[in-house]
């Protein structure tokens, strides 16, 4: 026998999804189509941005031997620093013109200090040769394909099987927000389109897919939905009136100056409210869904609508509550060197903190 509170509930959540998701998911694929950036090449500066300059590529090559050397003179290393060890390494090339030659990078203190073994494979930038010279090789990374494949791989392995289908699920959401990010949003950014249209329409499509994957049709996934729709829009708002009260630039690091000038298009104010948008997303999935899932269960012993309220609201301040740690302590660890540079250099937390860097974040 069907349960007639349960019945009116499935109702109210069917006329939402009638009333509100219908005309949002009209308007994120009318979006998705106005906005579509297409080719981005005209608005790209191919001269800062270096992917056109001829002959320059990044071969592999696996260490043969290790000389330590002094880090005197050598770009890249603090002057009067004695007790540091730099070295010369030399490596043969395994793929590209020169495949099978032995060359002798340098590698700065803080690299080599690593831990660099004979036998691990590096990445090297190859200067093409000009004039009389040959070509020159440096340094440029790890080669670390293997374990990020593996690492990645375990994590998928680990998420289907406790997860199973949904496990599975929730991956080909992930890649679909992959999609969306690299072909739509990255693009439309870098051709000046609104960023505000942008992060929602992106966002909104990510959701609709990611969500409904992951944990299926039903009245509970749409509730959530609509919560972490309406939740954007308000992200959005928000995002922008701090954004410009606050007067962010988008300028912190000297990377934002080489993106202002490889994307002359792009307002990198742009960024920092597109940003603002997709990090809001991260939270919201989380919250939305697990707060509907407890109002719903909730919901099934019967309470009157004011104890469920009542209740509701209890679990969303614990939800509330922890989404300010997650958010504090990720902005740490991602900006802990910084972090570090501030309490070497003894600068006031305060003046800190109302910086590009700390205040965008």
């Amino acid at each position: 026998m069907v349960n007639p509170d349960e019945l009116r509930r499935h109702q109210r959540a069917l006329r939402i999804l009638i009333v509100v998701l219908i005309p949002l998911a009209i308007w994120t694929i009318v979006g998705l189509i106005t906005f579509w950036p297409g080719n981005i090449s005209r608005h790209v500066n191919a001269d800062v941005a270096g992917y056109s300059v001829p002959g320059v590529s990044y071969p592999t090559a696996r260490i043969t031997d290790i000389k330590p050397i002094s880090c005197e003179g050598l770009s890249g290393s603090t002057a009067g620093a004695t007790s540091a060890r730099c070295a010369d390494v030399t490596a043969r090339l395994l793929q590209g013109d020169d495949k099978g030659q032995a060359v002798t990078v340098p590698m700065t203190a803080a690299i080599y200090s690593s831990g660099v073994k004979v036998g691990q494979v590096i990445k090297l930038v190859r200067i093409p040769p000009a004039a009389d010279q040959p070509a020159q090789y440096q340094f440029s990374d790890f080669e670390r394909g293997m374990p990020l494949l593996v690492t990645g791989l375990l994590f998928a392995a680990v998420v289907i099987v406790v997860a199973r289908w949904r496990g599975f699920a929730a991956l080909l959401g992930l890649g679909f927000a992959g999609f969306i990010m690299v072909t739509f949003m990255f693009p439309a950014l870098i051709a000046g389109t609104n960023p505000i249209m942008v992060g929602l329409i992106g966002s909104a499509a990510i959701m609709f897919v990611a969500l409904y994957a992951a944990h299926g049709f039903s009245a509970r996934t749409t509730t959530a939905l609509v919560g972490t729709l309406f939740g954007l829009i308000l992200i959005a708002l928000l995002g922008y009136g701090a954004t410009r009260w606050a007067h962010l630039t988008g300028v912190a690091a000297e990377d934002d100056y080489v993106l202002a000038a490889a994307a002359p298009d792009l307002r990198l104010t742009s960024v920092v409210i597109c940003g603002i948008i997709v990090a809001g997303l991260g939270v919201l999935n989380d919250v939305t869904i697990t707060q509907a899932s407890a109002v719903w269960e909730l919901a099934d012993q019967g309470a009157s609508q004011r104890r469920l309220f009542s209740r509701a609201m209890r679990i969303g301040r614990d939800h509330i509550a922890s989404t300010v740690y997650t958010i504090a302590f990720a902005t740490a660890g991602t900006s802990l060197s910084v972090l570090l540079l501030i309490k070497i250099n003894n600068r006031p937390l305060l003046d800190v903190l109302m910086t590009e860097r700390f205040a965008g974040e």
